[in-house]
């Protein structure tokens, strides 16, 4: 089979299109025919090396995969075969045309949504629940959404006045990722590329105060923001460092303040997001959550776009499929 295989750490261009045997199913896993292979920006920074993958390359790469059951091992149900599903791998194998994943990675695609679909929200969207839910709005508080525009981020300021968000502030990268922030219902929008842009909130506030940050920026700017939070409820949820660093705070910068930092990683958080994952199909499958797709491209594309998302091009996912 036709497969992405990362030849060692570095730019896009040690992810190469080879031919490499096809995946069986041990124990406790299946094999599906890959449709939609998403894009996902961790991976971006496994491939060059700046997160650590686990596994010495070369290997297959990727995450995530949709498509239909095409074999199951021993101890899984036989049921799946034939159905069309979701996985997640271990880290590794999913740029592929078949793809082997543990069983209980599988979420079964709801009816009226399509591979890609379900590709394209996955992650994202499974990852922006758990957010909503830990966040606890109450109906009546503002919240600041970083990086509003695409990712978690965009899922977030899609739902925010759903799980109870009054008043929604984005920041966003740019005039076109601004614009996208507004229509998914974010009522003011900061250009989070001027190095200011806390000083910009402060003037958008006039005076009230966020009850609710979700941080995906992380680095210094975190610290900054601390001083428009609300006294004694104010909650900050630390999920990304999109600036290269997490959120560069200390327990007295809370403490002082009266405020609580919430860090969204580690095992149990993600269980939480895997948790997620079928409720998040079956909003997108009925409308309740709109998946943003920016390009389907052929599996052999998957180089051009890892620079396209290191550029920060995209506006929706990036789907790989592979050659019928």
């Amino acid at each position: 089979m036709q497969a992405i295989v990362m030849t060692q750490t570095g730019g896009p261009e040690v992810l190469v299109l080879q031919e490499v045997p096809a995946p069986a199913a041990g124990p406790g896993e299946v094999v599906i025919r890959a449709e939609a292979i998403p894009v996902l920006f961790p991976e971006t920074k496994l491939r060059s090396g700046e997160f650590p993958l686990g596994v010495e390359p070369p290997l297959v790469f990727g995450f995530q995969a949709a498509g239909v059951v095409t074999e199951v091992g021993a101890g899984v149900d036989g049921a799946l075969l034939g159905r069309r599903v979701t996985v997640a791998t271990m880290g590794f194998g999913s740029y592929a045309e078949f793809v082997s994943a543990p069983a209980d990675s599988v979420t079964l695609i709801p009816d009226g949504l399509s591979a890609v679909d379900a590709a394209a929200v996955l992650m994202s969207g499974s990852v922006a629940l758990p957010l909503l839910e830990t966040a606890a709005l109450t109906g009546t508080e503002t919240v600041l959404i970083e990086a509003a525009a695409t990712g978690i981020g965009g899922y977030l300021t899609q739902l925010a006045k759903e799980y109870g968000a009054a008043r929604v502030v984005a920041t966003a990268g740019g005039p076109v990722k601004a614009e996208r922030a507004r229509e998914f219902g974010a009522d003011e929008v900061i250009d989070h590329n001027d190095p200011e842009w806390p000083a910009r909130l402060r003037e958008i506030l006039g005076g009230a105060t966020l009850d609710v940050v979700f941080d995906s920026i992380g680095g210094p700017t975190a610290a900054e923001v601390l001083d428009v939070m609300t006294p004694l409820r104010g909650r900050m949820l630390s999920y990304g460092w999109l600036s290269g660093a997490p959120a560069q705070l200390s327990a007295a910068d809370l403490i002082t303040r009266g405020l609580t930092l919430t860090g969204c990683a580690g095992p149990d958080w993600l269980a939480r997001v895997a948790q997620a994952r079928t409720a998040t199909l079956q909003r997108a499958a009925t409308g309740r959550l709109d998946p943003v797709v920016e390009a389907v491209l052929p599996l052999d594309q998957a180089a051009h776009a890892h620079k396209l998302i290191e550029d920060r091009a995209p506006l929706g996912k990036l789907i790989l499929r592979p050659n019928d």
